[in-house]
């Protein structure tokens, strides 16, 4: 075997794991959200910057409000979903660079001074993030539901703020009765691996 992991951890998070398109009622608890994040903070970014958010919809109201934003098709899912939560990238990241680059605080003003390269900074590292964010909510056994069919720039008006873009909307919770669509292929190594 030429993976470390166990194969039913490969299996969970990986092979079996599946986007959801219905929920279980079960709840998901403020307390499954931070393990998450304590588990997926560790994946690397470029200068261990940290500029995924994540906004969680509970409320009836913000539910309501984010519903109407999605594409059609993805409306009753995220309806229905136990949990929604906007992940989007903060352009102001470079604040906190100091603190998590200590060893290289100059980075904040040397790389990052600049509005235009921060923000593609932001969505590039904090889109790795959101990949992690979906593993671990995977890891906590739990189906998770990315969407980008979203009207962004609503959802930026409605949930956000100018100095953070919003990349996707996800779907969290236990899968519920027919949750999951035939799986779909995927390429081979071989037409996607290319060697130099």
């Amino acid at each position: 075997m030429s993976l470390a992991l166990d194969p039913a951890a490969q299996d969970l998070l990986f092979r079996e794991a599946r986007t959801a398109n219905t929920f279980a009622d079960e709840p998901v608890t403020d307390e499954q959200v931070q393990a998450i994040y304590d588990l997926v903070k560790y994946g690397p970014t470029a200068f261990n910057q940290t500029p995924l958010r994540i906004t969680l919809v509970r409320s009836p109201e913000a539910r309501e409000r984010l519903v109407k934003h999605m594409a059609e098709g993805n409306r009753p899912k995220t309806a229905s979903a136990p949990l929604v939560a906007i992940l989007s990238a903060d352009n102001e990241f470079h604040e906190e660079l100091p603190a998590l680059l200590p060893h290289f605080p100059q980075a904040k003003d040397m790389f990052f001074a600049e509005r235009p390269v921060r923000e593609q900074s932001a969505v590039l590292n904090a889109a790795l993030q959101a990949a992690y964010f979906i593993v671990g909510v995977r890891a906590a056994g739990l189906a998770a539901g990315p969407m980008t069919g979203v009207d962004l720039s609503g959802l930026q008006k409605e949930f956000l703020d100018a100095d953070h873009t919003p990349l996707m909307v996800v779907n969290i919770g236990k899968p519920g009765e027919d949750a999951w669509f035939p799986r779909s292929p995927r390429l081979s190594y071989e037409d996607v691996v290319t060697t130099v």
